[in-house]
């Protein structure tokens, strides 16, 4: 039998100490935030798409299929929410009766969606938001700070 020396990972208590950060609380509240701020800009994004030109009253003219709706009463884009349901996830939605036949459409009209293009429309920002909210506690674990 060959004696096999023991070695030791020079600084290993502090490596698994920032593991534990990286893991732990603050990286979860980090992305957590930029999750919340990226739904909001979503949100933004549907209800800009809803009112940007639209006419309400009388001379309100409907979005052509395949458009998002134009706003006519404002319950639409009024009944945009954001809502984090969990630590990491965040949820976007109308609450107006009609908003998913809207979205998706129904069997006597053609979909006229605004949620779909205002995440696909704000994907990028909002994946640059969470990659910056990681960088940073991965900084604050090298550096130290909690």
């Amino acid at each position: 039998m060959v004696a096999v020396p023991k070695s030791r990972l020079i600084g290993a208590k502090a490596h698994a100490n920032r593991l534990k950060k990286l893991s732990g609380e603050k990286m979860v509240r980090e992305v957590g935030k930029a999750l919340f701020a990226a739904g909001e800009m979503i949100q933004v994004e549907a209800q800009i798409s809803i009112t940007a030109g639209a006419v309400s009253g009388k001379k309100h003219v409907v979005s052509a299929p395949g458009q998002p709706p134009n706003n006519d009463t404002g319950t639409l884009a009024g009944n945009i929410e954001t809502n984090q349901t969990a630590p990491l996830v965040v949820e976007v939605s109308s609450n107006a009766p009609y908003a998913g036949a809207l979205e998706f459409g129904t069997s006597k009209m053609a979909a006229r969606p605004y949620m779909a293009p205002a995440r696909d429309a704000k994907r990028k920002v909002a994946e640059q938001l969470v990659r910056r909210a990681v960088d940073k506690v991965v900084r604050e674990s090298k550096s130290g700070d909690s």
